[in-house]
């Protein structure tokens, strides 16, 4: 009887740590999910818009185009890669869109910032057709406004993937005279 007692008071001092050990791993982990793993929606940093080309011919027709570069870097504040899909960013002027430029599907290493350029033209006869065009033409300046949502998942550990989501938008202004372009940018992060 004292031998199987042993046996006994030995198998449930192991089931008792094994409990133990199993309550604080559980613990360990729901306070890392909750703390360091929670997924951060990626942030859009916008960089730069450059005037890469203008060409306007007023007269007999309205006709030409101007370029510009769009430049953002997405800065991934996750312990894992975030995956975007394709996406585009929009060029309004005066709330009709103008232009569209697609940027393509890419992943971004953890923690780890990327750059995402976008090419756009836009051509005259678009900006022609709103009324404040001629305004702003004799103004010498043209103000446009551009926005970009990058949608994507969040991989985490190889274990989880959450939907994650970042917008921007810029107030983009081009100066005609000296043929450069400022832009003042915000960015939103979606949850």
């Amino acid at each position: 009887m004292g031998k199987e007692f042993k046996v006994k008071r030995k198998w449930k001092i192991c089931c008792a740590v094994t409990a133990i050990l199993i309550i604080v791993i559980a613990v360990v982990l729901v306070t890392l999910a909750f703390t360091l793993f929670k997924p951060k929606d990626p942030k859009i940093i916008p960089q730069s818009v450059t005037l890469k080309g203008f060409r306007l011919v007023v007269f007999p027709s309205i006709t030409g185009n101007l370029s510009l570069e769009l430049a953002v870097t997405v800065d991934n504040r996750n312990y894992g890669g975030f995956d975007y899909d394709n996406s585009t960013a929009y060029i309004n002027y005066h709330g009709n869109l103008v232009a569209e430029a697609p940027i393509g599907k890419d992943t971004i290493r953890p923690r780890s910032k990327h750059n995402v350029s976008a090419s756009v033209i836009i051509f005259a006869d678009r900006l022609a057709a709103d009324d404040n065009f001629l305004k702003d033409f004799f103004a010498g300046v043209f103000n446009f406004t551009s926005s970009t949502l990058l949608q994507g998942k969040v991989n985490v550990l190889n274990i989880f993937k959450l939907k994650a989501s970042s917008s921007s938008s810029c107030n983009i202004t081009v100066f005609i005279q000296n043929q450069t372009a400022d832009s003042v940018c915000t960015s939103k992060i979606r949850l």
